[in-house]
């Protein structure tokens, strides 16, 4: 097996079409994506003790105790811890495990990823099964979440390394299978609940146990299609352009050790961190938001959540092909400009009334939310070269999960203090609103700040010999 997965087994021969790869990452990236979609399962959850109505803990009961209890439900707050932990472990292991990645190959830790997610949704099947909220906590949330971390950065080298004609569209179209993952699997979920729901059972156990069987087997076949171009392999006919002095693509190559000490690594953490909390936090207070401004159905709440969803999915491989000709910089500085102003135009769209533009308003935020991820990892190999541009992005991920804190924090906890003060649910997220336009802003000065790396941060031809031959 050690064989199987080796790094060196999975070179690709000469006329191999590479193509082929994008949908292995595209199997784990639509796989590990569900992490989106997870709140489809809180309220059967939060009634898997009383089944038709939450059966309530006695007042006092700590969230320790409840970790444990099985005579009581779970809210859904203490539920939505998991979603929590999705994105700290995702940034941490991502961080942790990116060299590792890099050294044993995409094939080894596509394994290792489907082994994780798959296997927390089977031992978050048997929390349910036993009614141990802890178990769903360690399974999703810190194994699956780990999973995650891997199988999100996976691929991340391997596409930018087969297509450095096409950086952005490349990582694009991986990237936009986790925006992706819900749209698939949240439907999916709600159908084998209905299936298996009963008198005596909310049927989440057996969903888990088949989406985790589903998804496992997706990723192994994701991860054994994966293949590695040899060293110095070109797409045909394709002249690596020159690179001029002040560009902002180099040519070389920076270690991981050094390139996360530099100020161009934490200028782009700044802008990935800021882009990201200011559209995450809307994400998760869609259906929410337009009810209390508008007044509209739950079932419109609901569409409006998904059809953010689709133009989160667009943006990704929108945004991240346009990137290649407009430039990382100028395109993230699209991001902040546009996204500022739109944030700020969304309290006036809501005091008129108009719908229509505020649905259309935060359907291109939510465009720029997803083009964010996508094209990171390009703008990252612009700067830092390609050799450890997997484990750099790996280490870049913890803005994501100071993101996934931060922004929901702001969101509801603003919107918790407006309401408290008197003011309407129509006007409770105006703030808010504010507040994340000026995030932007402050992104938009780091995007400003970034300049090409020193030339002394590179590696030289005999350290660069080194490092290949060791990884």
């Amino acid at each position: 097996m050690a064989g199987l997965l080796s790094k060196e087994r999975i070179v690709a021969a000469p006329g191999f079409n590479r193509w082929r790869v994008p949908p292995a990452a595209l199997a784990i990236h639509l796989s590990i994506g569900m992490a989106y979609g997870f709140s489809v399962f809180w309220l059967p959850l939060s009634k898997a003790v009383g089944l038709t109505e939450p059966v309530s803990c006695p007042a006092g009961t700590s969230l320790w105790d409840v970790a444990f209890v099985t005579t009581c439900d779970w809210k859904v707050s203490q539920l939505g811890w998991m979603y929590t932990l999705f994105f700290v472990f995702l940034g941490s292991s991502a961080a942790v495990f990116g060299r590792w990645v890099e050294r044993v190959g995409p094939r080894r830790a596509g394994v290792v990823a489907a082994c994780c997610w798959g296997g927390g949704f089977f031992i978050a099947a048997l929390g349910v099964q036993l009614h141990q909220l802890w178990l769903l906590w360690l399974g999703s949330g810190v194994i699956g979440g780990t999973g995650l971390g891997i199988g999100y950065i996976s691929p991340v080298s391997t596409l930018i390394k087969w297509f450095p004609d096409r950086r952005g569209m490349a990582t694009g179209m991986a990237i936009m299978g986790f925006g992706g993952g819900a749209l698939i699997g949240s439907p999916l979920a709600n159908r084998l609940m209905q299936h298996f729901g009963t008198a005596t059972s909310v049927g989440v156990f057996e969903t888990f146990l088949i989406l985790g069987t589903i998804y496992f087997v997706a990723m192994m076949l994701g991860a054994f299609g994966y293949r590695l171009p040899p060293t110095g392999w070109q797409p045909a006919g394709w002249i690596p352009p020159a690179v001029r002095a002040g560009q902002m693509v180099t040519s070389g190559h920076v270690h991981v050790d050094r390139a996360w000490r530099t100020p161009q690594f934490w200028l782009l953490w700044a802008v990935l961190c800021l882009n990201v909390s200011a559209g995450i936090g809307v994400i998760g207070m869609a259906s929410p938001m337009i009810q209390e401004v508008f007044g509209a159905t739950a079932t419109a709440g609901a569409a409006f959540a998904a059809l953010l969803s689709f133009f989160n999915i667009a943006g990704r491989i929108g945004w991240a092909s346009a990137s290649d000709r407009l430039g990382r910089k100028r395109t993230y500085t699209v991001f902040f400009v546009l996204g500022a102003l739109l944030y700020a135009a969304v309290p006036a769209a809501g005091h008129l009334g108009n719908v229509t533009l505020f649905t259309a308003i935060f359907c291109v935020i939510l465009t720029m939310y997803g083009g964010g991820f996508a094209t990171i990892p390009a703008y990252l190999a612009d700067l830092f070269g390609t050799q450890f541009v997997g484990a750099i992005h790996g280490r870049l991920l913890t803005a994501w999960s100071t993101a996934g804190i931060l922004g929901p924090v702001l969101v509801n906890y603003i919107r918790e203090y407006q309401l408290a003060h008197g003011v309407p649910a129509s006007q409770a997220y105006n703030v808010t609103m504010y507040i994340l336009a000026g995030l932007l802003v402050l992104g938009l000065l780091c995007n400003l700040a970034v300049r090409p790396v020193a030339l002394a941060a590179q590696m030289s031809e005999a350290e660069l010999e080194a490092a290949r031959r060791a990884h």
